[in-house]
């Protein structure tokens, strides 16, 4: 009996973990075809070759540019959902309620002049797997969802040095604290 109800708790919290990252699928799958919105997904295969990229092509000499490639190739995606003249407010709380918060940690939040700003991550065994963005005001809305597994001092490095999306926000967020 006790390996049954064992088995049931396993079950149950693996479905949990899944249902997390099914929820900001579904957010994204339900506005991804609305033209009101733009959709964009970089995929991990992608991130491979730009850090491969950067790799590759430096002298022995430019060990920054070959650290900055390796950290861009442990990006496992990169998803961004945005749209102008819509109800962002909406959405942001449409958002907000899609998420486990007890699975993310708020990095940062920005309430000013009806607009939101929102930074949280998500950690697994001091690692960080996502970096989530969510922006919401009357007249837009921004998700932004970073998978990989970096530590805190990569995702300095990444905003530092690169243009990723999301990125610069992160870094004036940092900078702030």
């Amino acid at each position: 009996m006790k390996k049954y109800i064992t088995a049931i708790l396993f079950c149950l919290i693996v479905t949990g973990v899944q249902a997390q990252d099914d929820a900001i699928v579904k957010f994204f799958s339900k506005y991804m075809e609305d033209d009101n919105f733009s959709r964009v997904y970089i995929s991990p295969k992608m991130m491979q070759m730009a850090g491969g990229f950067l790799k590759s092509d430096v002298e022995n000499s430019d060990k920054d540019a070959a650290e900055l490639g390796e950290l861009i190739s442990n990006v496992r995606g990169i998803r961004i959902l945005s749209a102008d003249n819509v109800n962002g407010k909406s959405l942001y709380n449409e958002a907000m309620g899609t998420l486990t918060r007890n699975k993310y940690e708020d990095l940062m939040d920005v309430a000013d002049k009806g607009s939101n700003v929102k930074f949280m991550m998500r950690e697994e065994n001091g690692r960080i797997k996502e970096l989530l963005m969510i922006t919401g005001s009357e007249e837009s809305f921004t998700l932004l969802s970073m998978l990989g597994n970096f530590t805190y001092q990569d995702l300095n490095i990444l905003a530092d040095k690169t243009n990723m999306p999301g990125m610069k926000e992160y870094q004036s967020g940092n900078k702030n604290k």
